[in-house]
């Protein structure tokens, strides 16, 4: 070893941006500039206030030394608040994002340069971090936790490219309501269908009026909803093509995260009475677009250029319509622009997921069915939203809540009998009517109605799984997770049940506690893991989640839990509850 030639333990960190070719290729000279003032006053401050020392940097990668791991992920997370904040202002196509690796080991320093497999695996770490995300090994949390206030998430041993063994993944992300999940390297990625498949991505608002995202979401998702009713089409469900939302986007990567081979992005601009709207279709392999337009019309023309659109993406896919579906894939008309935004306003608030927002959306759906009475989507949301209170104990009439909710879906199919998202509100009722039988058929109907309504196969799922037929709500809800690959948190949770009765009892516990990765404190998936682990033999396991669930849940009883699961049959309800009393949860 030469004179210049050390080795030492540092904490190594490697940045880059996401889709920087992208970047510089729509404009050189403003990714160029862009870059320079985030180094300038940004990065460099940032990296040299917390004892940093910049090592090399190359394009748009950069990596970082630090003698701490604990001023190595502090200085990262200060790095991408303050990403957060410079990209506030500015449209999806400038925001710049940034993916963080971090990793501590020994490496070896010759003049300014670094090396080994400290730094090869930091470099590694950063190729599966999410946009605006940290991803960092198991040595480094080790080294932080419990100083530092930012939430890390387990994702996992990870199988990293050209490193021998696998590494401990911990994860974190700066960006609102973004899972941190690292991208599996190791993961295969997911077959493409064998038809055509697609992705409708949010479009960008282009009307300079925040308040309008409900109006552009509506478009995408109206398009996104009749592209679905194609049955020679596979379609992303939006609560996965939604996740992109406000992300700078590398179509090559959604395709490989969505598992698809094409997408569709555009923008919306509403001004006054005056609508516009452009459109591609994109082929992620290559980025290539095979169709582009730009449509324009009155507000009150907004279906048709919906349609339009539409129609245009299912010639250039080369799709062909058989003659039912010519007649009845076209949307349901609103009547009106105003029931059109109440609808709009009464989905976005139904998604909010409750107690309140469910009864703002019932107002919006109201306000909506005032105007025109016939408008069987207001329908749907309406009885959908009824079954919710009657479930949750949101109502202080259960079963009042039930009648009106089949009214309302029964009204729909009267106005259109091929309304698929109508018979999963009667499936969603009956499951908790606890009539099984009906609850089945009318799931059936919905998915034989809707074959890319990743809903629909939930719905239908759960009424499976309680009527005990748990093979086929397996099959049901790993149809489910792969119509919506980014978004499975409900699914999994059924899926993990059906698995569980299964008698897969490993998969049970891996499911749950994937799930509970991400949301802790969801109590149907902490009382499947500890049932999961009691079968397994796994028992003080058992009783330290069980443990967790009092507390969370202080005032959790077996018989007050259970008593809201409709199950055919008692012995399958009790082969659940009996784990959870063995282990002393009380009664």
């Amino acid at each position: 070893m030469s004179d210049r030639t050390q080795r030492r333990l540092a904490a190594i960190v490697s940045a880059d941006v996401v889709g920087y070719s992208r970047l510089m290729g729509a404009d050189e000279a403003g990714t160029l500039s862009a870059m320079r003032a985030h180094r300038k006053e940004l990065w460099y401050p940032t990296i040299k206030r917390f004892g940093g020392r910049v090592v090399g940097t190359a394009g748009d990668a950069i990596l970082v030394e630090y003698a701490s791991a604990v001023a190595a992920v502090e200085s990262s997370i200060a790095v991408q608040h303050g990403m957060t904040e410079r990209n506030a202002d500015l449209p999806d196509d400038k925001r710049m994002l940034l993916r963080i690796g971090i990793n501590i080991g020994e490496v070896i320093i010759e003049d300014d340069d670094i090396y080994g497999d400290g730094v090869n695996v930091a470099a590694r770490l950063q190729e599966i971090a999410v946009p605006g995300g940290l991803a960092v090994s198991g040595n480094i949390h080790e080294q932080i936790e419990g100083k530092l206030d930012g939430t890390f998430t387990d994702n996992g041993l990870h199988e990293l490219k050209n490193i021998a063994r696998p590494v401990p993944v911990w994860c974190w992300s700066a960006i609102a309501g973004q899972v941190p999940a690292a991208r599996r390297a190791s993961d295969q990625p997911l077959a493409l269908p064998d038809k055509p498949s697609i992705a409708v991505l949010p479009f960008d608002n282009m009307s300079g009026d925040a308040e309008q995202d409900y109006f552009v979401d509506g478009v995408v998702e109206d398009i996104l909803t009749t592209l679905s009713k194609v049955q020679n089409l596979f379609v992303i469900a939006r609560n996965s093509s939604f996740t992109y939302k406000g992300r700078a986007m590398d179509v090559r990567q959604v395709g490989q995260e969505l598992g698809v081979k094409y997408v569709v992005e555009g923008s919306v601009r509403k001004a006054g009475n005056r609508v516009r709207v452009t459109a591609q279709l994109v082929e992620c392999a290559n980025g290539g677009h095979l169709w582009a337009d730009r449509f324009d019309g009155e507000l009150d023309d907004v279906f048709d250029l919906q349609d339009r659109i539409t129609q245009e993406i299912v010639t250039a896919l080369e799709v062909t319509l058989t003659e039912g579906e010519h007649a009845r894939i076209w949307r349901e008309r609103s009547g009106s622009p105003a029931v059109y935004e109440a609808f709009q306003k009464a989905m976005s608030l139904y998604r909010n997921f409750s107690r309140q927002s469910h009864r703002q959306a019932i107002h919006e759906l109201e306000r909506a069915l005032e105007i025109n009475p016939d408008y069987p989507p207001a329908m749907f949301l309406y009885g959908f939203a009824l079954v919710d209170l009657a479930r949750f104990g949101w109502t202080d009439d259960r079963e009042a809540a039930f009648v009106s909710a089949l009214e309302m879906a029964e009204n729909a199919i009267a106005l259109d009998p091929y309304y698929a998202d109508a018979y999963s509100t009667i499936g969603y009722a009956r499951t908790f009517q606890r009539r099984p039988d009906e609850a089945v058929e009318a799931a059936e109907k919905a998915i034989s109605l809707s074959p890319n309504n990743s809903g629909a196969f939930h719905s239908a799922a759960m009424a499976h799984v309680f009527a005990g037929n748990f093979e086929i709500a397996r099959g049901y809800e790993e149809q489910a997770g792969r119509l919506s690959p980014m978004d499975q948190s409900v699914s999994l949770v059924d899926l993990a049940r059906a698995n569980y009765h299964l008698g897969a009892y490993e998969e049970a516990r891996r499911i749950s506690a994937t799930v509970l990765e991400r949301q802790p404190r969801w109590m149907t998936a902490q009382t499947i893991l500890v049932a999961a682990l009691w079968r397994l033999g796994r028992e003080a396991e058992a009783r330290v989640i069980a443990d967790k669930v009092i507390q969370g849940h202080s005032k959790f009883s077996v018989a007050r839990w259970s008593s809201g699961f409709p199950y055919r049959r008692a012995e399958d309800l009790a082969a659940l509850m009996d784990p959870l009393l063995a282990t002393g949860l009380p009664e």
